[in-house]
């Protein structure tokens, strides 16, 4: 499979609706992490958001979880499932030794995609 650019992920990302967008990320992550990525106590709050007639999640948790995915996406194409999962909980050097899960819920947004793209492209330290 090709490699996507951050560029590919954003046009996949944006054409999603919420609650697929939601149950694509509950699927590879679960619904605790997915939670956890939102900025939210609540760890039932992305069961309903994936129903099409549920909440939607505030702004702020609906961009967290967009760039989520477009990580996910970029990672999982280059390399495999397992890994963008290992990926996103396993602590990262490029981003204080945070995990990208944490970084993006305390939304360090655009390092968390330098972090990914690099991951990609190899040249992560």
């Amino acid at each position: 499979m090709p490699t996507m650019s951050l560029q590919d992920t954003h046009a996949e990302t944006v054409r999603l609706d919420t609650p697929e967008l939601v149950r694509r990320l509950i699927s590879h992550l679960g619904t605790t992490a997915v939670a956890t990525l939102a900025g939210v106590r609540d760890r039932t709050l992305p069961n309903k958001w994936k129903r099409a007639d549920g909440p939607t999640p505030r702004l702020e948790a609906l961009r967290r979880l967009q760039d989520a995915h477009r990580a996910w996406v970029l990672i999982a194409t280059a390399e495999s499932d397992h890994t963008a999962r290992a990926w996103f909980i396993g602590s990262n050097p490029m981003l204080d030794e945070d995990a990208p899960l944490i970084a993006l819920r305390d939304d360090r947004r655009k390092e968390v995609l330098a972090a990914a793209q690099a991951f990609v492209a190899g040249t992560a330290d």
